[in-house]
């Protein structure tokens, strides 16, 4: 059985709360297209904040198996992320056409 504390319960269903999240907004981001509604800031707070929770569990001494939720769900926001500048993208081009069009 798992060695875990009361708080490191409520971390990690923090953590795969969020989790539960992202493959909403990630599928949303592929369906549509489009950057519209989605925050650059929000998603970059959110992958740094991530990020620092990976920091500190590692110099923490506090090593264990939630750290593969942090990844996972670094991964997941960079995924959006990423998704966000390749529809801005599409969007500007779209635009571009638009004006060109009349």
């Amino acid at each position: 059985m798992l060695d875990i504390s009361v708080s490191e319960v409520f971390e990690i269903l923090f953590i795969v709360g969020f989790a539960f999240a992202w493959p909403s907004s990630i599928y949303k981001s592929i369906k549509s297209k489009t950057a519209k509604g989605k925050s650059i800031v929000f998603l970059m707070v959110v992958l740094f904040s991530y990020i620092c929770g990976i920091i500190s569990k590692l110099t923490s001494g506090h090593v264990n198996f939630i750290v593969g939720f942090y990844v996972f769900n670094t991964f997941l926001v960079l995924t959006d992320t990423i998704l966000y500048f390749i529809n801005s993208r599409r969007d500007k081009q779209r635009a571009a056409n638009e004006k060109l069009r009349g």
